[in-house]
């Protein structure tokens, strides 16, 4: 399937979820991925702050945030930069996300653990973004950070065509799912 068919697709399978819907998926796709061994033993996460079409992250910002070093991305002309989460010190900046707000931009290297977004995953850890590259010119940067993807199920689909430019996630977690993939097998404790 194409990524533009599969980004029309999802687009109408997110619409239909209700707010509950989605704090329950949020609730059980966080609590697995609280439960593995590499969330344990991280200190530095990035996680996005999510739109109102992804699973939410908000709940868990706001856990974490005093036990973990969570960071969030902010966009950067073609880039994104990588600033410290403090709730109350987050502005509406591109796409319409909140973004953290100061110059304190930390290393992509200093990261351990990234919570990646994306419109859909296949079972290899591929993923179809939004479209801008954004997370894939970051992830290039990061072959020592364990990525997981996270989502609802219906996000799962058979198979996503892949691009050079494209890097795939090391795990992806659903509400039912829990899927290593073979890709960078050393990170996982």
């Amino acid at each position: 399937m194409r990524k533009e068919e599969i980004r029309n697709i999802m687009k109408c399978r997110k619409r239909q979820l209700s707010g509950n819907d989605k704090r329950e998926a949020a609730s059980r796709v966080f609590g697995c991925l609280e439960a593995t061994g590499a969330f344990m033993q991280s200190d530095n996460i990035l996680i996005y702050h999510s739109l109102p079409d992804e699973l939410p992250t908000v709940d868990f910002l706001l856990k974490w945030h005093r036990h973990k070093h969570l960071f969030l991305p902010r966009v950067n002309g073609e880039d994104l930069d990588i600033l410290p989460f403090s709730p109350g010190k987050l502005q509406t900046g591109a796409f319409n996300i909140e973004e953290p707000t100061g110059d304190d931009i930390a290393d992509i290297s200093n990261i351990e653990m990234i919570i990646v977004p994306a419109i859909a995953y296949d079972r290899n850890g591929n993923r179809v973004g939004r479209g801008k590259g954004y997370y894939d010119r970051l992830l290039q940067k990061s072959s020592h950070t364990i990525k997981i993807g996270v989502g609802y199920d219906f996000q799962l689909v058979d198979n996503i065509e892949v691009e050079p430019h494209d890097i795939p996630v090391d795990a992806i977690i659903t509400e039912k799912f829990f899927i290593k993939t073979d890709n960078n097998k050393d990170l996982w404790h």
